[in-house]
């Protein structure tokens, strides 16, 4: 089995924002392992108060570097003294450098003379020599961005998934003006995916998550929201030209409905009649305008 790298993570507070903390970590971990992780800054002053609470949320040790003299930044001495600690007890095989200062450009170079790899990660606005002078750069905002594009698609996956949940909730319980009462259907929906929660997509109620669906109606009776699936005309419109179609082939001896069902499915798969509150083709072609069911035959109308 291949040995897992192990890397170093120094975070120097004062030039890297505390909400870049989970992307920060997942890049490193496409590397290796982490094995120290210390963020470097000086604890009294109130602009630390977030880095404070992120440090013990994600088990970073912090390092207090006090500022001995205005205009100085006494916490890039206390990262490089720890660097070459570090590099002298053997234990990593590279260090993740996370800061958009260029002061740290001589450190990145000799830690690389050393055998060292070396990750650096800050902001675009960091000077060229220091992204230069590391086996690899990357951007926090770009991985930010790239983190928000999957949880959006994933998201987007999600809602299909729940939409498509939905529908089939409403086909299976409403009643006959096709119509289920909201409470019902949050309740359904939860005991499908115990997890469902409507904040989790940025709502406080279900019926404004609900009225984000362009496939759901959603009808309020008095202190009642009724909810029911949109009918699509161009939908029905192909079924009906379908059936038409192939009952019509057969002329006036009709034709048989068993075989019926065979031929539709196979011509439009995707087509789903519980979706139209139906669980069996025969009731779907009597209720179908057009069309009418004799001694298990159809006929056109």
């Amino acid at each position: 089995m291949e040995k897992e790298m192990r890397y170093a993570v120094l975070i120097d507070s004062d030039n890297v924002a505390a909400k870049y903390t989970k992307f920060i970590f997942d890049e490193v971990s496409n590397y290796g392992v982490v094995t120290y992780k210390r963020v470097y800054g000086d604890w009294t002053r109130e602009n630390s108060i977030r880095w404070k609470s992120m440090a013990l949320e994600n088990a970073i040790t912090p390092i207090q570097q006090y500022s001995y003299t205005t205009g100085k930044n006494s916490t890039d001495s206390a990262m490089i003294i720890d660097a070459m600690d570090i590099l002298y007890s053997h234990n990593v095989d590279g260090f993740c450098l996370v800061s958009s200062d260029s002061d740290f450009t001589r450190l990145a170079i000799r830690l690389r003379e050393s055998g060292m790899h070396v990750i650096g990660i800050g902001e675009q606005k960091t000077p060229k020599p220091f992204s230069t002078a590391c086996n690899a750069f990357k951007y926090l905002e770009i991985l930010a961005e790239e983190d928000f594009q999957e949880t959006a698609e994933r998201e987007n996956v999600e809602l299909l998934t729940l939409e498509k949940a939905i529908e089939r909730i409403i086909a299976e319980n409403c009643n006959v003006q096709e119509e289920i009462n909201i409470g019902e259907l949050g309740s359904r929906l939860q005991n499908r995916y115990p997890d469902f929660d409507v904040r989790n997509y940025g709502y406080s109620k279900l019926s404004q998550f609900l009225g984000n669906f362009s496939s759901l109606h959603l009808r309020q009776v008095g202190s009642t929201i009724l909810v029911s699936r949109k009918s699509s005309d161009s939908e029905i419109n192909n079924v009906k030209k379908l059936l038409s179609t192939l009952v019509g082939n057969n002329g006036s001896k009709g034709y048989n409905l068993g075989e019926l069902n065979k031929q539709f499915s196979a011509k439009l798969p995707e087509f789903n009649i519980k979706n139209y509150g139906y669980t069996k083709f025969s009731r779907f072609i009597e209720n179908l305008d057009g069309f009418c069911v004799k001694n298990n035959t159809v006929f056109l109308d």
